[in-house]
């Protein structure tokens, strides 16, 4: 089974190109928040933990998240698996080290998904979503088409996230290099990672990604 995992920055394209990986290859996109949410619908043993844990306002430990982790790759998917959003720490990447170990499987790259931070600000000052189907625009590179309409579902409602403006994106872009960039170091010093340019055209890296999985194993 492939597992990677995608690093970078608030905006650097981590979910488009995840989304890419799910269409090309059949992956599955694992995103804590979404296991979260499952899982606390599902109204199983671990789905009552999630929620009991939700609903008194407090963090999601990290061995319930190992624990949902461990659900998903108990199914098997067939084409591999993404990380997506975790892990964030040096704790939790030994933790999904050792889960992997435990079930047989390992870690085939760490992507790290390389911007500018000045390049990065500007092209997510100017990014809009449909209210459809999520599909990203942007007013530099990719602008809603002149009919006002989504190229994908055709919805005409756009929006743009509250915290998609500068002030906001250099805070969260803070948090990511004090908490998560720790990581970056870690999967070099074990070989695992491998770069491509985050800030490239969808399609540019996409291809670089995909190189980067064909790659022979050694």
């Amino acid at each position: 089974m492939t597992a990677i995992i995608l690093l970078g920055p608030p905006g650097a394209g981590k979910g488009t190109q995840a989304r890419l990986l799910v269409e090309a290859r059949g992956m599955v996109q694992l995103s804590t928040g979404d296991m979260l949410r499952e899982a606390q619908a599902s109204g199983t043993e671990m789905g009552k933990r999630v929620a009991d844990v939700m609903a008194r306002g407090e963090l999601v430990t990290d061995e319930i998240v190992i624990g949902l982790i461990r659900e998903k790759l108990d199914a098997g998917p067939a084409g591999g698996v993404i990380f997506d959003g975790f892990p964030r720490t040096l704790a939790q990447a030994d933790a999904l080290e050792a889960l992997l170990a435990e079930m047989g499987l390992a870690l085939d790259a760490v992507i790290e998904m390389r911007v500018d931070d000045e390049a990065l600000v500007a092209r997510i000052t100017a990014r809009s979503t449909c209210g459809g189907c999520g599909e990203v625009y942007n007013d530099i590179t990719k602008p809603i088409p002149a009919d006002g309409t989504c190229s994908t579902c055709g919805g005409t409602e756009f929006k743009r996230r509250a915290d998609d403006n500068e002030d906001s994106l250099r805070q969260r872009l803070m948090e990511y290099y004090k908490k998560t960039s720790p990581l970056i170091g870690y999967y070099y010093a074990k070989g695992h990672l491998q770069a491509v340019d985050g800030l490239g055209e969808i399609d540019a890296v996409a291809s670089g990604i995909a190189a980067i999985l064909d790659q022979p194993k050694s």
